[in-house]
């Protein structure tokens, strides 16, 4: 029997301890015959892990700021999360967040032309960039140490002054416009736009742009929308990297601390309606295979059975080539080469639960049958000793990957404050998934799946189906534009 034991500290060398085991199986595995160690020989201590922490810093004008340190390269990293994003777009102007987020970045500022920001970010080798998403804008920025003050000047000129060049911001439009038009070409885009459309039905989660909403936006809508959020005051910022302390805050208060915090009037946000109700629907893509898929409202990420919905999902489909719609439609049946169920927990409102696959068109319906029998079914009895222990194992082994760099710790603790989940969640993940029973799975299965009330949505040719959708319910057919 041999023995493994590797230091216990630090990020790098807690990953390391995955890859040597992982890299000494292999070894084992290919050399069986000339070596005298098997893998069932080996033995490894407990893996353990405690996610670093990262110190919290309130600046003078508002900024919340993470800090972690770490001297290993002369390295710089940065990001900041601002509290504004797409659902707070006119819904006249659906697209407006994301090229706002854009030509910040490449219209250029008061000061510097895009050009000459791209240049001087070339001559150092560093990036600064910054998008905006549906419920948040991401700055980010990375230099060598040495190069940190140029950094943190371009991304506070960016942040703070942006000009929204009309030449930039029409260039954005176009290509947006141009994405429009083939938005359509990938069945699969299809089916994962018009079933969000269906789920969040009225809601911005469902909203996407249209050539007319992206026409409508004007240079003036830019600047109102980054007069309205971008403000020191609604931002959480983090640094890691080889920097001292005192002086890092120091030119981080130099470069934003004549940016002063003011009273924000977020655009107010309807709630999601908690509605489910069975739809059939059906968009014609003349193609041999079908895209498929199912599924319903889910859940919030605060939600005290999030780990037992986790562990529920993983055995469905979440878990790969041990979950049973894998196990059944794919391996036992061969009807297609990926299934697969997602539970997306959302942050700030609810949700979505998904199920889906792609098989031929003779045997669509027969997959979708299926698909509902087995989601019907977790809910009946409790599942296995092995398929919990199996999915506490893999949920629980695959955490330490969130944290495989610096800017992943300073990620994680960032979004964990942003989005107002407890302080302690990183550190008790591990044992809320654990703690979890075959009743609990249960439990939530029977509360949280909704097989007769499932939106079925279907992406391919319905002359070539093995049986018409209309078996499933009343089809409402989808107009691609």
């Amino acid at each position: 029997m041999l023995t493994f034991k590797v230091q216990k500290s630090g990020i790098g060398s807690t990953i390391n301890r995955v890859w040597l085991f992982l890299l000494f199986i292999g070894l084992c595995l290919s050399a069986e015959n000339s070596l005298a160690i098997h893998p069932s020989d080996l033995k490894f201590e407990p893996l353990e892990f405690n996610p670093p922490h990262t110190e919290v810093v309130l600046l003078k004008n508002g900024i919340i700021l993470h800090m972690l340190e770490d001297h290993e390269l002369p390295v710089i990293d940065m990001m900041a999360l601002i509290r504004t994003g797409s659902i707070y777009e006119p819904e006249d102007e659906i697209g407006l967040a994301a090229i706002t987020g854009t030509v910040m970045r490449t219209g250029g500022t008061i000061h510097m032309t895009g050009g000459e920001i791209n240049e001087r970010l070339e001559f150092i080798a560093g990036s600064v960039e910054v998008g905006i998403g549906p419920e948040a804008a991401t700055a980010t920025m990375s230099v060598m140490k040495k190069d940190t003050d140029t950094g943190l000047n371009i991304l506070a000129d960016i942040l703070k002054n942006p000009v929204f060049s009309e030449e930039r911001l029409e260039m954005e439009k176009q290509k947006a416009i141009e994405s429009i038009r083939r938005q359509n070409d990938d069945p699969t885009d299809i089916a994962r736009r018009e079933f969000r459309k269906i789920v969040y039905s009225n809601h911005p989660y469902g909203r996407f742009p249209t050539i007319d909403t992206i026409n409508r936006i004007k240079r003036d809508d830019l600047i109102q929308f980054h007069k309205r959020y971008f403000h020191p005051n609604n931002i959480i910022m983090g640094v890691t990297g080889d920097f001292d302390k005192a002086e890092m805050i120091k030119k981080i208060e130099e470069v934003f601390g004549d940016w002063k915090g003011e009273d924000i009037d977020f655009q107010k946000v309807s709630q999601v309606k908690e509605v489910f109700k069975r739809s059939v629907n059906f968009a014609f893509k003349d193609t041999n295979q079908s895209v498929i898929r199912i599924g319903h409202l889910g859940i919030k990420q605060s939600n005290p059975d999030y780990y037992a919905v986790m562990i529920m999902n993983d055995i469905l489909g979440g878990g790969g080539f041990t979950s049973r719609l894998m196990m059944e439609i794919r391996s036992n049946r061969g009807l297609a080469y990926s299934v697969w169920s997602a539970f997306v927990a959302g942050r700030l409102d609810l949700g979505i639960f998904a199920a889906g696959s792609e098989t031929k068109s003779e045997s669509t319906s027969e997959v979708i049958k299926l698909m509902e029998n087995i989601i019907e079914e977790i809910k009946k009895s409790p599942v296995s000793d092995e398929e919990l222990q199996v999915a506490k194992e893999s949920i629980i082994n695959s955490f330490i990957f969130g944290f495989t760099s610096n800017m992943q710790v300073l990620s994680q603790r960032i979004n964990i404050q942003y989005y107002h989940l407890p302080d302690d969640y990183l550190e008790r993940y591990r044992e809320n998934i654990s703690k979890v029973t075959r009743d609990d799975v249960l439990r939530v299965a029977k509360k949280y799946l909704h097989p007769d009330k499932l939106t079925i949505l279907v992406v391919g040719n319905d002359k070539k189906f093995d049986k018409p959708l209309s078996e499933f319910g009343e089809v409402r057919n989808i107009v691609l534009n």
